[in-house]
């Protein structure tokens, strides 16, 4: 990069190019013509720099790559080196040419070998896609899809079989174990893991953390038996190579003997055979006390207490654990003590303050020692002790924070850790939650509209109940709308002022507009438009400074009516045709089929002065719009508003002299007529 000249290389290429270097010098070997590839992404000059430098060495004489190490000593001499020692690459390159230095003839001669091999697997590659861009289009292109996919999988199998360098392994590893705790679905799949880390094996059998991540991956699928395999491999491994010990031999040996028989115990556990956990457990507490390791005691008591949680005594082991854990400063375990603890307690009735205080204790710990992983498990915690004394609302708070609440230790920048167990009960109590509440009164309100659609007011009636039960002011709403339906004008009209009271005070404006929407509707019902007016305006006036065009709507179509009951459709038919366009995009269906019928009664009410032959159009266009009504209200199947349009349409017809169509309209009407019951209000009211 340097030797290129400073103008060569712009910025951001050079930018590109420092985040391609670190992926390049941690990951595995790649293929030449994949490294040619993303050398050209980032920097295309400096791609073909790199493909003349290697195909000199590998197409010229030993001396070449000699040469090449030299030039690589040469980039740390001078005042201002070309790159520092201590860099990312300094540090690659400074090793690179230490291990060349350090090589013999025979090993040098070996490994210029490799690299003419390397060259020519690249070449012959090239060669391979130049000859496919000779054959003809379309099976070229067939073939190149294959191929391609045969290249990809060629390399996917190139970039494992070959030894990797520790670093390189300690890497992938750490990084894959990392997935597999934070965010699993990024980790690899069980079967590409494990393939991965059988090849890894195959060339260093003895490196004890490949075992180690077998075993977590075993862990996923509930492999029992590769599971055990892994991790008794892991231990083995450990034992052998004394990893764990800083001073001498036999240290290390009894550590790994003990928490070997700690893990085995939690293994078992884990797929629910407690009497071979115990064993292993009480095989980890003998080492343990002969070794006298007081931090693999506490640990091998907590799991006693898991193991024996359905004894009557189990809490005293607890109370005991958290003490000593929190003595020995180990706030995992103390925190994870104190919230068994609390579990223990609220079984047992005590009371929420006292809980809440220890859960504080435990939480001072969390941030103290950030662990991010103990802050989600006492929110959730916290969440389902709320919910077990009865208080949604704070079940609901909690659980909201816990899902809104960035993890400590992302796996990326911005990443959050929402794929924890911790994560998963939350959504559930959200879910019981809704499903108490606000999807019981969903389907409360649904029932109802249903019911009111088909004239049930009996049954609309008695769905008041359950809708109040769950939310007060939408109750009484619904309950002054069953009122109005069966003609109860007065009851209905105490109601809704003292709601439009109530709303107007907690400045509920959705429920406000509502409300007048309903109270002009009682007076054009009672005979009175003409007070209907100024309600509907002031109703008009709230949904356009609120911006709430689904109301705007509708107390518009409210509007057009009241102008038509007044005697002035012309208007009425205006004020339609400009907020017809809204309603028949975003209204609901019943609303769109609303609308039509009233276009269709304003055009009708027009023609009235009209001669014979523009009458006659114009009844034609309002059957057009009434059958559209139609058929919204049979989508929704509201038979009430069926049967008005039906009985409207007879009459149209019999005006137009249409004898069959009239009398199928009519007949429809009959029908519906002796279905719904009729509450007393002449159908030319509707009209």
């Amino acid at each position: 990069m340097g030797r290129t000249g400073e103008g060569a290389v712009s910025l951001m290429e050079r930018r590109r190019l420092n985040q391609l270097l670190l992926p390049l010098l941690q990951g595995p070997d790649i293929t030449l013509s994949k490294l040619y590839k993303l050398i050209e992404e980032s920097c295309p000059q400096l791609a073909n720099s790199v493909q003349i430098r290697i195909k000199l060495m590998a197409e010229g004489e030993l001396k070449d790559m000699e040469q090449f190490f030299d030039d690589l000593s040469d980039s740390f001499s001078g005042t201002e080196p070309e790159v520092h020692k201590t860099s990312v690459v300094g540090l690659f390159l400074r090793h690179m040419i230490l291990a060349y230095s350090k090589l013999s003839f025979s090993q040098v001669f070996k490994l210029y070998t490799a690299l003419q091999q390397y060259f020519q697997n690249g070449e012959k590659k090239t060669v391979e896609d130049a000859d496919m861009e000779l054959t003809s289009r379309e099976e070229g292109e067939r073939k190149m899809e294959k191929e391609e996919l045969d290249v990809s999988i060629r390399e996917e199998e190139v970039s494992c079989s070959g030894p990797l360098s520790q670093k390189q392994a300690e890497f992938f590893l750490s990084q894959q174990a990392s997935l597999l705790k934070n965010d699993e679905t990024k980790a690899l799949t069980p079967a590409s893991l494990q393939k991965e880390l059988n090849n890894l094996l195959k060339f260093n059998p003895d490196f004890a953390e490949a075992h180690y991540l077998s075993y977590l991956n075993n862990l996923r699928v509930q492999d029992v038996f590769s599971s055990t395999h892994s991790l008794l491999h892991y231990f083995d491994r450990l034992i052998l190579t004394g990893a764990e010990s800083k001073s001498n031999g036999e240290e290390g040996y009894g550590r790994s003997l003990r928490y070997a028989a700690l893990n085995l115990a939690a293994l078992h556990c884990r797929f629910g055979h407690y009497q071979q956990a115990e064993l292993a457990l009480q095989e980890a507490i003998r080492i343990a006390q002969e070794s006298n390791d007081h931090v693999c005691l506490q640990h091998c008591l907590s799991w006693l207490y898991v193991l024996g949680q359905k004894r009557s005594d189990s809490y005293v082991l607890l109370e005991h654990s958290v003490k000593k854990a929190v003595h020995f400063g180990l706030p995992y375990l103390a925190s994870l003590g104190i919230q068994s603890l609390v579990q223990q307690r609220a079984f047992a009735g005590k009371t929420a303050n006292k809980l809440m205080d220890a859960l504080k204790d435990s939480d001072l710990l969390h941030w103290k020692h950030s662990l991010s992983e103990l802050i989600d498990i006492s929110i959730a915690q916290k969440t389902a002790i709320w919910r077990l004394y009865g208080r949604s609302t704070m079940a609901l708070q909690q659980a909201q924070m816990l899902l809104s609440m960035n993890s400590l230790e992302s796996v990326n920048a911005g990443v959050q850790q929402n794929n924890t167990e911790s994560f998963a009960v939350a959504l559930c109590h959200l879910a019981e939650l809704h499903a108490e509440q606000l999807w019981m009164l969903c389907d409360q309100k649904i029932q109802f509209d249903r019911a009111m659609n088909d004239g049930k007011y009996h049954l609309a009636d008695s769905l008041v109940t359950g809708i109040t039960a769950l939310n007060s002011i939408e109750g009484v709403y619904r309950k002054a709308v069953v009122l109005q339906a069966q003609n109860q004008m007065s009851e209905a009209h105490q109601l809704l002022q003292k709601l439009l009271i109530h709303c107007q005070k907690i400045r509920n404006t959705e429920m406000v507009i509502s409300v007048l929407l309903s109270v002009a509707e009682l007076y054009w019902r009672s005979s009175s438009p003409t007070i209907a007016l100024p309600v509907l305006l002031q109703a008009l006036a709230l949904s356009k400074e609120y911006r709430l065009q689904y109301l705007a709507s509708e107390t518009v179509l409210n509007l057009a009516f009241a102008q038509l009951i007044l005697g002035i459709p012309e208007q009425a038919l205006s004020l339609l045709h400009m907020a017809i366009e809204p309603i028949l995009a975003d209204g609901a269906v019943l609303d769109k089929g609303r609308a039509m019928f009233l276009v269709a009664k304003c055009q009708v009410a027009s023609a009235a002065s009209y001669d014979p032959l523009k009458k006659a159009e114009a009844l034609e266009a309002a059957i057009e719009n009434l059958n559209e009504a139609k058929n919204y209200f049979a989508k929704v199947d509201c038979k009430e508003q069926i049967r008005d349009v039906v009985y409207f349409q007879a009459r149209l017809y019999h005006t137009l002299g249409r004898t069959q169509e009239r009398n199928r309209c009519a007949m429809l009407f009959r029908q519906l007529h002796q279905e719904l019951p009729s509450h007393g209000v002449p159908l030319i009211n509707h009209l």
